[in-house]
């Protein structure tokens, strides 16, 4: 009753003084969770792959690995947790056990764990020491625990998702606070499973009992996220390539892929995923995934391979720069600790991104709005420049295309723009522009579409102006954003692009006139010392060629690394699968990444029977799979045969390209030994989708 006196009183002096404050905007639509926006607040963080795949230079273990290979003699928690802080993220996800069941910690829920590892004499507990290191260095941890289980015996029948729920809730219980309980949606098929080595299919809609295990994260993990394909926290973007949609909404309604079929964890149309629904269902912002190599598992054969600053760079725009969420992910190596070469390239990228956001070029400068809610300066422009996500300029519930103007007071040089809303309200801004005053004159510089968290908008040039204005062109409800800045982008030198002919010769290019162009072809990093670029060189036994771009004043480009196999300039494709393709075989063989030899009806196993003219030393075979961004006929099951004649045959390997679905990368098919042939046969035994085949490039490594 006191209460209710005093908020009456309260409430006519206020209006008695003219002194009321205007209501803020409600919300629109879905807005997240406190968990979700601490989420959004961290923007990057990565996911740390190894295991019994790190030792087998595979992408997905089979099951029937030996805990004892693990043996990380320089295992350290803390070099990997630091180099990933250095690169700007914000905390870890470490796998805890992938498909091949192997659990890094000392589980009772399996024999097959850590402790069966002679790393400490089996008493270690790699998620404890990740934990551990995340705590000193002030980072987050998170954990992935894989549904699917190739290793246990129970897989497949009811008992398992019992087993899998003890597992979840070891790790929630012994390893501190989480940000996030990670999930992916590869689930049954091929395994060991304790000996009986077939193939075992589930409903991955209703197998696990997802709700019996989210329920299970909310109890004992209230502050974690839980990210799955479909959620229901964080989405998967639909790729494994780093980068969300232009346009990407934070809030999706998921759409199962055909009538009758519900979706559940693991189980939508991913390709809607990449843009999110607009004014959808639930907050389900996405997380774009990409691994740091071109594999998530280390492999020895992509050491140098890493991605560059810059290339980093591009994917944090094209990700957290469009409201997603970047999660890079990190290798290991054999030793239990991150290459060299990785850690420099996280360095790296961590110093760009501090030169280019340290400051913010808008923080002296006068922002005027057309509509401020209730000419209130609660709800002023000036809180623009702040820096606070949750402080925003609003208008009146009615003006949806408000303008604003932003006076720097001087002339000031930019190329980055950023904009965020106050998703605590919702994601309201469907499309944006804006102008900087040049020559007396507005003239338009960016447009997009949403914003929600967060909108980095890279401009392809430099723009130098006193007056910038940013003109909302579309709302579905009153405006409520809470930055708007300015930031510059250092002048960067591209690095070169290395390509080969069929020929065996090698070419190194450049976008631009530069100084001179140094290279390698050892494998070491070029300099100033390295052989000078002039002319096109032959390269036909392969290797790896490294190249830099230097200018005159010093200053060098980022370095491009390319592999090469056995050059094919000899080479014939003298049998291959029906239908005939019109002779288009050759594509399989030109070195060339955008063309591709396929079939669209060929029968299972389609071979193709390659002569390279002599007997060679082959170390490896090598299968690029189709690089348009469509999946017919990508293999992910093979067998690869050697011949002396072409007519005897001889197996040579056989397996399964993990992953390639999500990441089609290239493939690296590396021998226990150095075998010589002539022919070589490529047998695809089956394919990710459709009915036929498809190649873009086959080869082999002889170094």
């Amino acid at each position: 009753m006191k209460s209710l006196i005093l908020y009456i009183l309260v409430f006519f002096v206020s209006a008695a003084c003219g002194d009321s404050v205007p209501r803020p905007p409600s919300p629109y639509g879905p807005v997240p969770s406190e968990a979700q926006l601490r989420w959004h607040e961290m923007e990057m963080y990565c996911l740390i792959h190894y295991g019994v795949d790190t030792y087998t230079d595979k992408e997905w273990g089979y099951g029937d690995e030996d805990p004892a290979i693990v043996n990380p003699t320089g295992f350290d928690a803390g070099q990997i947790v630091e180099a990933a802080k250095a690169g700007g993220f914000k905390g870890v996800i470490v796998v805890a056990k992938h498909h091949d069941g192997l659990c890094l910690w000392p589980t009772k829920t399996t024999e097959h764990n850590i402790s069966k590892s002679p790393w400490k004499n089996g008493r270690g507990d790699m998620i404890k020491e990740y934990q551990l290191a995340c705590d000193k260095l002030g980072m987050k941890l998170g954990l992935y625990c894989s549904p699917w289980d190739r290793n246990s015996a129970a897989y497949g029948t009811e008992k398992y998702p019992g087993i899998y729920r003890e597992q979840l809730k070891e790790l929630f219980s012994n390893y501190g606070s989480l940000f996030i309980s990670w999930h992916d949606g590869a689930n049954g098929g091929d395994g060991f499973y304790g000996g009986a080595r077939e193939r075992r299919n589930i409903d991955r809609t209703s197998y696990y009992g997802w709700d019996l295990n989210f329920a299970i994260t909310r109890k004992m993990q209230p502050s974690a996220v839980i990210f799955g394909d479909i959620g229901p926290d964080v989405r998967w973007v639909g790729n494994e390539e780093g980068h969300a949609g232009e346009t990407c909404w934070a809030t999706y309604s998921p759409e199962a892929p055909d009538k009758g079929q519900k979706p559940a964890n693991g189980y939508s149309k991913y390709w809607l995923a990449t843009e999110g629904t607009k004014s959808g269902k639930y907050w389900m912002p996405a997380e774009c995934d990409v691994p740091l190599r071109p594999g998530w598992f280390y492999h020895p054969s992509q050491d140098g391979q890493a991605k560059s600053a810059y290339t980093l760079l591009d994917l944090y725009y094209k990700s957290v720069g469009r409201g997603a969420g970047l999660d890079l992910g990190l290798a290991p190596n054999r030793e239990g600790l991150l290459p060299a070469d990785d850690v420099k390239v996280l360095k790296e990228f961590g110093k760009l991104l501090e030169t280019i956001f340290w400051e913010n070029l808008v923080k002296d400068a006068v922002f005027s709005a057309s509509n401020v809610r209730g000419n209130s300066d609660k709800y002023s422009a000036s809180l623009l420049k702040d820096d606070d996500r949750y402080s925003y300029w609003a208008t009146d519930d009615n003006i949806l295309t408000p303008e604003l103007t932003v006076d720097l007071k001087v002339p000031k040089t930019f190329n980055v723009i950023r904009l965020r809303e106050n998703i605590k309200l919702g994601q309201r801004i469907t499309s944006f522009a804006v102008d900087a005053f040049i020559n007396n004159q507005w003239l338009e510089i960016a447009a997009a579409t949403s914003i929600g968290a967060n909108r980095l908008i890279r401009l392809p040039q430099n723009i130098t102006a006193k007056k910038i204005r940013l003109r909302i062109t579309g709302a579905e409800a009153c405006i409520a954003l809470s930055d708007f800045g300015l930031f510059k982008e250092p002048p960067h030198l591209t690095a070169p692009v290395i390509r080969r002919d069929k020929q065996g010769t090698v070419q190194i290019l450049t976008n631009a006139p530069v100084a001179a162009i140094h290279y390698t072809t050892d494998g070491t990093e070029p300099t100033t010392r390295s052989p000078r670029y002039s002319r096109p060189f032959t390269f036909a036994e392969g290797g790896i060629v490294k190249a830099r771009n230097f200018e005159a004043n010093g200053e060098a480009s980022e370095i491009s690394s390319q592999q090469f196999g056995l050059s094919k300039a000899d080479w014939k494709i003298t049998a291959y699968f029906q239908p005939d393709t019109d002779n288009q075989a050759a594509l399989a063989i030109d070195e060339n990444d955008k063309t591709i030899f396929a079939a669209d009806n060929a029968g299972f196993p389609g071979e193709v029977i390659i002569d390279m003219g002599k007997v060679q030393p082959v170390k490896a075979f090598t299968y690029l799979p189709r690089q348009d961004k469509k999946q017919n006929g990508i293999a992910d099951k093979y067998i690869f045969w050697i011949s002396d004649n072409g007519t005897d045959w001889k197996e040579a390997a056989k397996g399964e390209f993990a992953n390639i679905r999500a990441n089609p990368v290239g493939q690296n098919i590396i021998l226990p030994e150095i075998i010589n042939t002539r022919f070589f046969k490529f047998s695809v035994v089956h394919v990710i989708s459709g009915s036929g085949i498809s190649i873009a490039e086959l080869g082999v490594l002889v170094k």
